[in-house]
């Protein structure tokens, strides 16, 4: 008999596993609003009903699949890295964000390749030995400070943290302008061929850490030449080429499978990484394109994903800051733009900009240039504290039920209900809702047009909601 029973559960849990069975009969909210009155506050369980609802249905098709998200979370910057560690409360922060359990359970990171426009110690690369070909004085030592400890300690807590690394320049002596600031990857063939091992080298020395990256973009915002602060601009013809003959052919030589990612830059070229994509001699190494916020359609990622079907989509950078100071405008703009039409864009991460900062939105050496007025999902006070700031709740209702693996799955939108939708490796659908209206409005919440089982909820004016089913 107990055998029987174990057999029956068994035969239960692959239909889960499915796409068609085992919801449970009540459905679990988490909510935030505009007014900060809910913050990822959990909810009353909210029981099935019979009938066809009332107010503005979402129904959610398991049957109509779209990509596997990978991740949600934010940059580990130079100074994110620095607060954190520094912080008297370093524990409880790494707990905070990288806990599936105790926090929100952010599941992807990006980390810079050295020197970024947010740094705590002077910029640096990990090969500033001039005309050092062979990378013999390669060295990560300076990661060492506190980058590396606090993705340890945060791996400790998520062994399934996935790394996205990006370089915002090459070496000095690389460069046309002899300077980590602005300049071009210089167009002879043994730079090229180092700078290509350089990505090899990093890879392999956090590899001999324990951590694995899982992505490499080129090089972050290749059309940014602002000389202020460590930079490196690189034309599509550039970046092709570099991939095809360097990048790509090092690591399938030395067996990496770390991913290969275009552009990681606005939404207001899809040109770029079409040009790129359309020469399958550097196609086919590449596995995705990156994207940010800061000019263009949101819709962007899309445009490229209709054009190449097989290629990932990732949105990789978007920061909040003293310019826009307002908990609600930036909760209802983040939802809608990012959290919601991004994964509805076919982008497999939405990752922001600082995972923490300091009061003073730093710390910044005084040499570098960069932002002086970006927010970090946390702010972690110089002498003890932090606070949550919007952007932590807004990754917190992907990150903490969406889990890596998920599978996008249709949702209607409309009416100023948006929506997005996924289902969890165990079956679980989770359905990220936004109201952006004022006034509240009742949502009813059906899976597969089933009639028999509708999960109505007021949902309050200018708020979020993540539902689990």
């Amino acid at each position: 008999m107990a055998q029987t029973k174990s057999a029956s559960l068994i035969l239960l849990l692959m239909l889960c596993i499915g796409k068609t069975a085992c919801l449970s009969g009540s459905m679990r909210g988490w909510l935030t609003t505009g007014d900060q009155r809910n913050l990822l506050r959990q909810l009353s369980t909210i029981h099935a009903s019979t009938g066809g609802g009332r107010g503005v249905h979402i129904n959610i098709d398991r049957t109509r699949r779209y990509q596997t998200m990978e991740g949600f979370g934010a940059a580990l910057t130079s100074s994110a890295a620095y607060v954190i560690h520094n912080s008297p409360e370093y524990d409880e922060i790494v707990n905070e964000l990288f806990s599936p359990y105790a926090g929100i359970g952010i599941s992807y990171i990006r980390l810079p390749m050295g020197a970024s426009d947010i740094q705590a110690e002077a910029p640096y690369t990990y090969a500033d030995t001039a005309w050092d070909f062979n990378l013999d004085h390669f060295s990560i030592d300076k990661d060492r400070h506190f980058i590396i400890p606090v993705i340890k300690k945060a791996l400790r807590v998520n062994p399934s943290l996935k790394i996205m690394g990006t370089p915002w320049t090459a070496p000095a002596w690389m460069k046309t302008s002899n300077r980590l600031q602005g300049g071009q990857l210089k167009r002879d063939a043994n730079i090229n061929d180092a700078y290509a091992k350089y990505f090899l080298k990093f890879i392999q020395e956090y590899q001999r850490e324990g951590i694995n990256i899982t992505a490499v973009t080129v090089q972050n915002e290749p059309l940014n030449g602002n000389d202020q602060y460590p930079t490196m601009e690189m034309s599509w013809q550039q970046e092709s080429e570099f991939v095809k003959h360097h990048l790509g052919p090092v690591f399938r030589s030395n067996n990496i499978k770390t991913k290969i990612l275009l552009y990681d830059h606005n939404w207001d070229n899809t040109d770029y990484a079409n040009n790129i994509l359309d020469d399958h001699d550097t196609s086919q190494y590449v596995s995705g394109v990156a994207w940010h916020c800061y000019g263009g359609d949101k819709n962007a990622p899309l445009q490229v994903h209709n054009r190449h079907p097989n290629v990932d989509m990732y949105f990789s950078e978007c920061s909040g800051g003293t310019w826009a100071s307002d908990f609600s405008g930036n909760l209802m703009w983040n939802a809608e733009t990012l959290f919601i039409a991004q994964p509805r864009a076919w982008t497999k991460t939405v990752l922001l900009w600082n995972l923490a900062l300091d009061e003073n939105h730093g710390p910044h050496v005084q040499t570098n240039g960069g932002c002086k007025t970006c927010r970090g999902a946390l702010t972690v006070q110089s002498r003890g504290g932090y606070t949550k700031e919007v952007e932590f709740y807004l990754i917190g209702h992907l990150s903490k039920f969406v889990k890596p693996g998920a599978v996008r799955i249709d949702s209607n939108t409309g009416q100023n209900i948006n929506t997005v939708a996924f289902q969890n490796s165990d079956g679980s659908v989770a359905v990220l809702v936004q109201n952006s209206d004022s006034n509240s409005k009742d949502v009813t919440v059906q899976v597969d047009n089933d009639n028999s089982r509708s999960y109505i909820y007021n949902m309050p004016g200018h708020a979020i909601a993540t539902f689990l089913l």
